[in-house]
C-alpha cells in the first residue's frame, strides 16, 4: 500500500510523510475518522513507507524487498491486531489474532477501504460483538520485546482499538507509556470517544477527512468504467463513505430497480390510482426490511433533487443519466408547496418500517398521502 493509492486527505498524508522524513513519527499515533475512510490504508501505506529502503518522490518504490513484503502482508517487522471472537474451546485458552491471520489477509487484499461489515461476513460469524481480547496484548508485548529484524523500527498496526476489553487496553496502556525504542504503534479508529481515554493522551492523533464527492466520483470511474455523470450521483449520497459508494456501485441493479420503483409511484401518484398505489405498496413491502428502507432513502433523496432540477443549476445536481431524463418533466410537480411535507413522510416511512410496523399499511398510507401532495402542487398551466 502506498500513499498514492489513498483517497484525498492530502494534508494528513504530508503530515505523515514529513514525520518519518524527519525520524519524528511519534511511538503512539492514532489515527480516526468515520467509517469508510481509508484510515487503516493509510496506516498500511505509513508503514510501509517507513521501511522502504529507497523512498522516491515522497512515496514508497513499491518495488525494494520491504515494499514486497508489504504488498504480501508478510513484513517480518509489521504485525496487526483486529476485533475477533473467541473460537478456542478451551476454557483456559482464549484465541489472538494470530488465529485469524488467514481471513485478515483475505480481508486486506479484498477490501483496500477497511469495511466492518465486510469483515463480519468474512469470519462467518454470527456474534457481532467482536472484541481484542486480554490475551493479544500479551501477545503485542511478546512481539513488540523482540528485536526489529530487518528494519529500525517495528510496527505495530491495531484495527479499531475502541473495541479493546479493559485488560487488554489498559496492559496495552503500560506498553505505550513504557515503549521500546524501536517500537512505533499505529491505532486506527472508528470513534475516538470510544477509545480508552488515556490512550488517546498518549497519542498524536491524526483525524482523517471525508474524500470529496469527486474524488469519490472519480474512484468510480477509475475502477468500475461508469459514466463520470452516474459516478458523481452515486457518489454524493455516500457523504465520504467510500464503501458506501462501492456497495451502490456493487449493487447497480438496485440503483435502477429503485428508480423504477420510484417512477411507479409517481405516476400512480399522478393518476390518484388506487389500486395501482396498493399494489405497489404490497410489491414494495414484499421487499426485505433494509432494502424498503434504502428505497425509502433513496425516495427521499429523489425528491430533494427534483425540487433542485427546478433551479436549473446542474452543479447543484446529483441525478444519474437515467433519473435526470426523468427529472425534465417530473421535477415540477416537486416545489415549495410539497417538498418538505414530502420528504418527511418518505423519512417517516423509514422510520416506521425501521420499528418494525406494518410495511404495507405504511407504505400504502404513505402511498395515499404522496398522491394528495402530488396533486396538491401541480405546476400552473397556461392557455
Amino acid at each position: 500500500m502506498k500513499f498514492s493509492d489513498i483517497l484525498g486527505n492530502e494534508r494528513a498524508i504530508a503530515q505523515l510523510r514529513n514525520l518519518i522524513d524527519a525520524n519524528r513519527l511519534p511511538h503512539a499515533l492514532l489515527l480516526h475518522g468515520e467509517p469508510g475512510i481509508p484510515k487503516l490504508a493509510l496506516a498500511r501505506a505509513a508503514a510501509q513507507y517507513l521501511h522502504c529502503t529507497n523512498r522516491t518522490d515522497g512515496d514508497s518504490c513499491g518495488v525494494c524487498p520491504a515494499c514486497r513484503q508489504h504488498q504480501s502482508l508478510n513484513h517480518t517487522d509489521t504485525f496487526f491486531s483486529f476485533p475477533y471472537y473467541n473460537k478456542s474451546k478451551d476454557s483456559t485458552k482464549t484465541s489472538v489474532c494470530d488465529d485469524f491471520i488467514d481471513e485478515w489477509r483475505e480481508f486486506l487484499n479484498t477490501c483496500p477501504i477497511e469495511d466492518y461489515e465486510k469483515w463480519l461476513s468474512l469470519l462467518k460469524n454470527e456474534n457481532r460483538q467482536l472484541r481484542i481480547l486480554a490475551r493479544e496484548s500479551n501477545m503485542i508485548l511478546r512481539k513488540m520485546s523482540l528485536s526489529a529484524y530487518t528494519s529500525r523500527y517495528k510496527v505495530h498496526i491495531m484495527w479499531l482499538p475502541e473495541k479493546m476489553n479493559d485488560d487488554c487496553a489498559n496492559k496495552l496502556l503500560k506498553l505505550i507509556e513504557e515503549p521500546y525504542d524501536d517500537c512505533k504503534f499505529i491505532l486506527v479508529s472508528d470513534n475516538i470517544k470510544e477509545v480508552l481515554g488515556t490512550i488517546v493522551s498518549r497519542t498524536q492523533r491524526i483525524e482523517l477527512a471525508k474524500p470529496s464527492a469527486q474524488t469519490i466520483a472519480q474512484h468510480l470511474v477509475d475502477h468500475y468504467g461508469i459514466d463520470p455523470q452516474d459516478a458523481l450521483a452515486i457518489a454524493a449520497p455516500a457523504n465520504g463513505n467510500v464503501n458506501q459508494a462501492e456497495h451502490m456501485m456493487e449493487t447497480d441493479n438496485e440503483i435502477e430497480e429503485f428508480h423504477e420503483t420510484f417512477v411507479g409511484l409517481m405516476r400512480s401518484a399522478y393518476l390518484y390510482d388506487t389500486v395501482k398505489l396498493k399494489a405497489w405498496a404490497d410489491e414494495v413491502a414484499n421487499f426485505k426490511r433494509e432494502k424498503t428502507r434504502r428505497f425509502l432513502k433513496y425516495a427521499a433523496r429523489q425528491v430533494r433533487e427534483n425540487f433542485i432540477y427546478n433551479l436549473h443549476q446542474p452543479t447543484l445536481n446529483y441525478l444519474t443519466r437515467q433519473e435526470q431524463q426523468f427529472s425534465t418533466r417530473f421535477a415540477p410537480f416537486i416545489n415549495e408547496r410539497n417538498v418538505q411535507t414530502l420528504h418527511n413522510e418518505f423519512s417517516r416511512a423509514d422510520r416506521d418500517v425501521q420499528g418494525n410496523a406494518n410495511a404495507r399499511l405504511v407504505l400504502f398510507d404513505m402511498a395515499l398521502t404522496v398522491s394528495y401532495l402530488i396533486h396538491y402542487a401541480k405546476p400552473q398551466t397556461t392557455r
